[in-house]
């Protein structure tokens, strides 16, 4: 008889819990039962005609051959523009690639660069992802836990206490998922203040939420913050939250050259170059209009205040402003003597016709993450259920 194995690789690694609840809550829904899924992270606004449009043309056009790997040089071009007027960070494009999704940039940094007996630090509430790559890898993950009391950030003293012989990578998301927390360019400085005694670390900056921020100013991100570490920082972005265009499967990441050619190298061979028709949409949309922005933004800062306020209200639950992206980490903590964990939780939520997710699927405990992009009618309907559960 075959002996179905499997590598030890993958062996380390488990499915992601995410995508688990959202399979869930699609399969009960198969069955006739009424789910409000609030576990995904995916706007449900349209995506934008002229990025459609474009995706049209480009079939119309031809467009359906092999591009060059890291991406046609129109898209990265738009993503250096992207990156400059968005984010502040100056880069020619051949520093720059473009991925399927900024999930694979993730996987191609890291896999180029780990090795077994490396750590690479990753601040908890983390996105379910960052850990299983890193374990994938062959290398050790390093939780920071963090805090709502304290803005779900990492300290200087905390980084510092954490950096040993064997760090190599620091995984900064801002704004952040599951928490939708943001470093301030002054906390970003300090922590750039320990790193820079440590030149073997390398900083993987995720800041694909930049574009949906509901506080005041510009973004701030490492590399602009401390320009002298920009050598060894990958800054990952994309199309996905900002427009809309989660299956599209675009990302564009900018770092120094070594490391982008590294990325190129193993993308060769794990995929090729993204989709083209995908790439000429992103195209149109980080190089097109981007007034729609604000309008959405606004529409999800109201979202937010409307479900925090609601889950405040709530008994046994509580949850802190987010300053970006479309999540709030709720804590349950007075819950617990109830359910035992949050994973219990989750599940009676789902009983009652609701799919969150629970905090410890990102490296937290005693709550859950919820999605705010819905439309206001579901939210409302969500959380009277939730209410109703509890």
């Amino acid at each position: 008889m075959f002996e179905q194995t499997t590598s030890a690789a993958l062996g380390r690694i488990s499915p992601s819990r995410t995508s688990a609840m959202t399979d869930r809550a699609i399969e009960l829904r198969a069955q006739g039962r009424d789910i409000i899924s609030l576990s995904v992270g995916e706007p449900d606004f349209p995506t934008p005609p002229h990025v459609i449009e474009a995706a049209k043309a480009a079939l119309d056009g031809g467009q359906t051959r092999y591009t060059a790997v890291a991406g046609t040089a129109a898209l990265r071009e738009a993503a250096a523009l992207h990156f400059r007027r968005d984010l502040g960070i100056t880069v020619p494009p051949s520093q720059v690639i473009v991925t399927a999704g900024g999930k694979q940039a993730i996987f191609e940094a890291l896999l180029a660069t780990l090795d077994p007996g490396d750590e690479v630090l990753i601040p908890s509430p983390w996105w379910v992802s960052y850990p299983e790559i890193v374990r994938f890898a062959g290398a050790s993950v390093v939780d920071l836990p963090t805090q709502g009391s304290g803005g779900f950030r990492i300290t200087p003293a905390q980084l510092e206490a954490a950096i040993t012989p064997a760090t190599r990578w620091l995984l900064l998301n801002s704004p952040g998922n599951p928490t939708g927390a943001t470093y301030p360019a002054e906390e970003l400085r300090a922590l750039g203040a320990v790193l820079r005694r440590f030149p073997r670390v390398l900083v993987l900056s995720d800041d694909i939420y930049a574009p949906l921020r509901y506080n005041e100013g510009a973004h701030a991100t490492l590399s602009v913050a401390c320009p002298d570490l920009a050598d060894r920082v990958l800054t990952v972005s994309g199309v996905s939250k900002s427009h809309a265009m989660t299956g599209f499967r675009i990302g564009v990441s900018a770092g120094p050259e070594w490391l982008v050619k590294a990325m190129g190298k193993l993308q060769s061979h794990n995929s090729g170059n993204p989709c083209s028709i995908a790439q000429a949409a992103a195209t149109a949309a980080l190089a097109g209009p981007q007034e729609f922005l604000a309008d959405w933004r606004e529409r999800f800062r109201v979202r937010r205040d409307r479900v925090v306020a609601a889950i405040n209200a709530i008994p046994g639950l509580s949850t802190p402003v987010p300053d970006g992206a479309f999540y709030c980490m709720v804590d349950a903590g007075p819950l617990m003597a109830r359910f035992g964990d949050d994973e219990a939780l989750v599940m009676h939520l789902l009983e009652h016709g609701v799919a969150v997710v629970a905090a410890s699927a990102f490296g937290g405990a005693q709550g859950f993450r919820i999605s705010f992009a819905a439309d206001d009618l579901v939210l409302d309907e969500a959380l009277r259920r939730i209410a109703a559960a509890l």
